[in-house]
């Protein structure tokens, strides 16, 4: 007997639909649904552990995005033709959703959960991460599992002034906008892309516009809960909790934690202090007491130092290191700091440092993308490390995680629309972020910045970025410019915005309350626009434009294009002609076809002008084509008995015979009579010879013709 299946449809106002059902699929899930749009199928699952394991004091929350190659009818690339780790874009979708939710989980609940998302069937015309959210809630939505609210997940573009929710790959090519939004009924909850300079006001015109799909997308999720029946929430052991020892701690600790948040000064300073309270407080406590307790002392005292914290910006407008909530920390930057590379640059803000440097290769060493989703090239890329020592911490390396990806995404995203389109590089910028307190990801897009145009290349205009925060206590607020590490994890809103002199490039915002008005959001825009010009200011200060050239050691790349049926003879057998060319020249070259102008598109990389020179000659030599009756100098390369073979001079290594007959007016018995080895000489090209079909050309045609009485017969 097959299942009930329960449908609940939305209508995106332009003749799409979006059907969200379950009822089929995965039922020993806790919740399972499946999201369709056209020939796209995503599953959405979610399974919570009914205990937490001991010892567990936080959410452990996995998200998992995955993208099947059979939904598109492909094979996985790699020796065992099977999905294998997730691909970067994989992990950006998981980070998208997994911001979303973690904040909307109880507080006191640590059993572990598992949101699972797969791309069964894809449509080229839909981009299926913007489904995800959609899908990880309303599974949610359907299981017993404690939730505090329903949220979904829309991308937004605008093309010629007009919003589009939800465009596809080919409608965001044409976009100046590619934002994906997270939000509740009530109110936003992440904020994510990247833009082509455009203003605080239109942003938040996005964001609106967004929010009122969104809200047509959870309706439909509470809907389809009321349709299927909405299960009663499972209980579960929340935290243990002791008035008695809060207030214990709270009295001996509160007053001590914010004399120090107010007296301003260093990470490191502040946290031997508060770490000297902390053993204060422990003390009080009898070593049976800690045994029993330590972990509510704990845990009473980090929430007593937030709120003393919160409290001193929120009173007295200062800061941890003693800042004014507008002020941006001291900036010094260099470039050309890494004498061998292509171009570098180092950017201090406060105690956060990023060293960037900016690599510079032929399309040979573009970023090959190859999922289900999406194939194709990135000719601009960035990576983002972060290693312990950045912190002061040391812990074991495991590879790249999925924040040093978000984070190297996002500066990536803020950098390459400045990048121009007839730029013939293909550029790698690496940022190692070595000292961090505070937004590194923004000082690498500073970093980023100066390394590009201390490699030469030509920036459209330069960017900066700066993150802002947010402390609120429903009543008051304060928007932090600048913020500290311990105030990304005391205060309410982390917001990362990047932008040229002209407008926005990119933006990452994570909202932890709820209800954060708009009026917040433009403000802190607002502000963030003035500290981003700041830090632009000091940039310029270091470095006022791009070098005007790459550097000596650097490669120079040229491009040529040339008809494609030139190309056989540039590679020559088995690639010998390039082959030999690239050895002889010191040169990289590369060929690629553009199947829209039937050209091959050279691609000459040196540090030699002189080789690169050579390569132009023979290309100049190959596609060399002499023009009818136009007259060309060559020289005599080879003496045969009826005729010399003779190569163009400006196009060395094309040879054509000059027959004997064509030598001179007067009758040639002997070749060298007229002409010798290595002589240099006018000829007129005749064209082809419509007896042999081979190409003809006249030394004779260039002189006067003699009377017949004088010529020799």
């Amino acid at each position: 007997m097959i299942p009930q299946l329960f449908v609940e449809s939305i209508d995106l106002g332009d003749g799409r639909n979006i059907t969200i059902e379950t009822g089929r699929l995965a039922k020993q899930a806790d919740g399972s649904v499946v999201v369709r749009i056209g020939k796209t199928v995503i599953l959405g699952t979610v399974v919570s552990s009914r205990k937490a394991s001991p010892g567990i004091d936080f959410l452990p929350l996995t998200v998992d995005y995955r993208e099947k190659f059979a939904a598109a009818g492909r094979f996985p690339g790699g020796f065992f033709k099977r999905e294998a780790r997730p691909s970067d874009n994989e992990v950006l979708t998981m980070r998208l959703v997994d911001r979303v939710l973690r904040p909307l989980f109880p507080d006191d609940y640590h059993a572990e959960v598992q949101v699972m998302i797969q791309l069964m069937s894809y449509d080229e015309d839909v981009m299926p991460d913007a489904l995800a959210g959609l899908a990880a809630s309303a599974a949610l939505a359907l299981s017993d599992i404690p939730f505090e609210t329903l949220i979904s997940e829309a991308r937004v573009g605008r093309i010629d002034g007009k919003f589009i929710i939800n465009p596809s790959r080919a409608q965001l090519a044409l976009s100046d906008i590619d934002m994906m939004i997270g939000a509740s009924m009530d109110s936003i909850a992440m904020v994510e892309g990247e833009m082509k300079e455009i203003s605080e006001a239109e942003m938040l015109e996005a964001i609106k516009f967004a929010h009122e799909h969104i809200k047509n997308q959870i309706a439909a999720q509470l809907r389809l809960q009321a349709a299927f029946g909405k299960k009663q929430v499972r209980t579960y052991e929340g935290e243990r909790e002791d008035e008695t020892i809060y207030a214990k701690v709270k009295d001996a600790s509160y007053d001590k934690i914010y004399a120090i948040a107010s007296k301003g000064s260093s990470k490191q300073e502040r946290t031997a202090s508060f770490a000297e309270v902390k053993e204060e407080v422990k003390a009080l406590f009898t070593e049976e007491e800690l045994a029993a307790n330590g972990d509510l002392v704990s845990k009473y005292f980090y929430k007593t130092n937030k709120e003393a914290v919160r409290n001193v910006t929120l009173d007295l407008g200062t800061r941890l290191d003693g800042r004014k909530t507008t002020e941006i920390r001291p900036i010094w930057s260099e470039v050309d700091y890494l004498p061998s590379v292509h171009g570098s640059a180092l950017f201090t803000r406060g105690e956060t440092q990023a060293l960037a440097t900016a690599t510079l290769g032929t399309s040979r060493e573009a970023n090959q993308i190859d999922s289900p989703s999406e194939q194709g090239e990135e000719k601009f890329y960035l990576h983002y490390n972060f290693p312990p020592f950045s912190t002061g911490e040391a812990r074991p390396l495991r590879g790249t995680s999925r924040r040093e990806v978000g984070h190297g995404n996002l500066a990536q995203r803020a950098l390459k629309n400045m990048i121009p389109a007839d730029c013939p590089y293909t550029i790698r910028v690496v940022s190692e972020v070595l000292e961090s307190n505070g937004s590194s990801s923004m000082a690498t897009v500073c970093a980023g910045t100066l390394a590009l145009m201390d490699a030469g290349i030509q920036m459209i205009r330069p960017v900066s970025g700066i993150a802002m925060g947010l402390i609120t206590d429903g009543e008051r607020f304060a928007v932090l410019s600048d913020i500290l590490g311990d105030e990304d994890h005391l205060g309410d809103m982390d917001f990362k915005v990047t932008g040229t002199s002209i407008g926005i490039t990119a933006c990452q915002m994570d909202i932890k309350i709820d209800g954060l008005k708009y009026e917040i959001m433009e403000a802190a825009l607002a502000q963030a626009r003035d500290g981003r010009l700041h830090i632009l200011g000091k940039l310029i200060e270091t470095l006022a434009e791009p070098k005007a050239d790459v550097k000596a050691y650097a490669p120079k790349i040229i491009t040529r294009r040339i008809p494609n049926a030139f190309i056989g003879a540039l590679i020559g057998p088995g690639g010998k002609v390039i082959q030999e060319l690239q050895k002889t020249t010191g040169t990289t070259i590369v060929i690629n076809e553009d199947p829209t102008t039937e050209e091959g598109v050279i691609e000459i990389l040196g540090t030699d002008p002189a080789g690169i020179e050579a390569v132009l000659a023979k290309i100049k030599s190959i596609t060399f084509k002499p023009q009818m009756n136009e007259s060309y100098e060559v020289k005599v390369i080879k003496m045969l008995d009826f005729g010399a073979v003779v190569e163009y001079t400006a196009a060395p290594g094309n040879e054509v015979l000059l027959h004997v007959s064509e030598l001179a007016w007067e009758r040639t018995e002997n070749v060298s009579d007229v002409v010798k080895m290595g002589d240099v000489f006018e000829v007129k090209y005749l064209g082809l010879d419509p007896k042999t079909r081979k190409e003809k050309v006249s030394r004779k045609a260039l002189m006067p013709r003699p009377p017949r009485e004088e010529r020799k017969e």
